[in-house]
């Protein structure tokens, strides 16, 4: 069916496909003991599923100087279209010089296994701490994205990609859901308003307050939490995952809420992957796209809501999908009910605020996070999933 039927269109107009036919997989498999290598990691992989599924669409590749120049400086594609975060991949010097334009480039996973082609176009040199400065607003090493673009080659190789088959995911393939298909399953519901939510964390009573805050009005909620690379201390994917059907079974209604894994990585840059996050749900089909307090954030980097402001940096309309933005939700004492400043009249000693790094913290000493903090059921899982990782 085609995308004129669809809520909304795909980032670029048109849905990106880059999965090989059976025939062009046999053709490269062919072709897979001469190819020149290149062996990627965690994050590069996710991004050529990403870009194969029509995720990153209109990218149908890793970027080439003209686009990744201008995205660093002016978040938009060489085209003009917005694009907040550079998709690239990079490789040592010495691999680049052995690489000839129009080569075909055998793409492998940490573990050596043949998973893609890269239909070479161009390389070029980067300034890692210009990236570093403008994409994610400081250029200190220990900050998570900026670590993993000092780590990185000192060149660039740019262009399109063909992921050789797409595998079910290893950990959740019931909940491998791909752009086409989201999009299939929200016409089959009849949903034309969608309302896309991020998280890398487990839903506590917080997100369950704003998602529900959404839900009076639009049609649908694409629950849609990232398994793709994220930090060592973040809460492990498959924990994350029982909690999301924990709380889906338990306290939101079956025929509102879709969930599906977002196999992406975390960039953690705050503003910008906000913009990011946004356009790939757009990608997916959503119409509406939230935005919460620190989003995609990381220590002190960012403020509260620079997340939300940098959405006013577009105009109206341009991004094609909507933010609905959210301030800090808390549990009011006096109300006695989940809340935010625009709705509750308590006074700051009267708000229950806490964060995921204290909830992880009393994980740790195998507390329970609080009722007004989080679902008895949830809060029990999280206990029990911490213990198990405390003792192995």
């Amino acid at each position: 069916m085609s995308n004129h039927l669809d809520a909304i269109a795909a980032h670029g107009g048109k849905l990106v496909n880059r999965i090989a036919s059976p025939e062009q997989k046999q053709e490269f498999l062919s072709k897979a003991e001469t190819l020149p290598r290149v062996q990627l990691d965690k994050r590069a992989v996710s991004d050529v599923e990403m870009i194969a599924i029509g995720g990153f669409s209109p990218l149908t590749g890793f970027m080439n100087e003209s686009d990744y120049q201008r995205v660093v400086s002016q978040m938009r594609l060489a085209s003009g279209i917005p694009w907040s975060i550079p998709v690239t991949l990079s490789v040592t010097e010495e691999v680049a010089n052995s690489l000839q334009s129009g080569d075909l480039i055998r793409l492998d996973n940490p573990n050596g296994e043949f998973i893609a082609v890269l239909e070479f176009a161009e390389k070029y040199h980067y300034d890692k701490k210009q990236e570093a400065i403008k994409v994610y607003r400081t250029d200190e090493e220990k900050h998570p994205g900026v670590k993993v673009v000092y780590n990185q080659g000192s060149v660039n190789i740019a262009g399109d990609v063909w992921l050789l088959e797409r595998s079910p995911h290893t950990q959740f393939p019931k909940y491998q859901i791909d752009p086409a298909e989201s999009r299939q399953m929200f016409r089959d519901k009849g949903w034309k308003t969608i309302v896309g939510f991020q998280t890398r964390n487990p839903i506590h009573r917080a997100h369950e307050y704003i998602q529900k805050c959404a839900l009076e009005t639009v049609d649908g909620l694409f629950l849609h939490p990232l398994v793709g690379a994220t930090k060592s201390d973040d809460i492990p994917a498959d924990v994350r995952m029982r909690c999301y059907e924990i709380m889906l079974e338990n306290y939101y209604p079956d025929d509102r809420v879709i969930l599906a894994i977002n196999p992406a990585a975390m960039r953690y840059a705050g503003p910008r992957e906000a913009i990011f996050h946004a356009l790939v749900r757009k990608n997916y089909g959503c119409t509406h796209f939230i935005v919460g307090r620190d989003h995609a954030g990381v220590g002190d980097y960012y403020g509260t809501y620079d997340a939300q402001h940098i959405f006013d940096e577009f105009e109206p309309g341009e991004l094609g999908i909507m933010p609905m933005k959210f301030e800090h939700a808390f549990y009011c004492t006096r109300s006695k009910q989940m809340a935010t400043s625009k709705t509750s009249p308590s006074k700051p000693e009267e708000r229950i605020h806490l964060s995921g790094t204290k909830v992880r913290e009393m994980l740790r000493r195998g507390e329970s996070p609080p009722a007004e903090f989080s679902r008895p059921e949830v809060a029990a899982e999280l206990v029990r999933a911490m213990q198990v990782l405390i003792e192995a």
